[in-house]
């Protein structure tokens, strides 16, 4: 078996500015900036249920992606996502991708 060596560093976002220069950031700093904005917007209005919706927003396009890399084979990508593919197939019925 071998060890894997990829780090959450590996998921970062790129963008190129107006300049043409090319920038990358973790993912972890768009989804924190997405989430500052959005509690900004919220002029003291109250919240439930952040979780989810941020849940929902990074779950979604994950499951679309892995499934589209997979070719369909839940088997192959409940095993990338380290869940069970009972799981895998609960949350792609969640999403209307099954």
């Amino acid at each position: 078996m071998f060890e894997q060596n990829l780090t959450s560093e590996a998921l970062t976002v790129t963008t190129v500015t107006s300049q043409d220069q090319i920038t990358q950031k973790p993912l972890r700093d768009s989804v924190k900036a997405s989430l500052k904005n959005y509690l900004s917007q919220l002029n003291g209005q109250e919240i439930s249920e952040l979780y989810e919706l941020v849940l929902a927003e990074v779950e979604q396009p994950l499951l679309d992606t892995i499934m589209q890399y997979t070719r369909g084979n839940q088997t192959r990508a409940a095993t990338m996502m380290g869940i069970n593919r009972g799981t895998l197939r609960k949350k792609l019925k969640k999403y209307g991708m099954n």
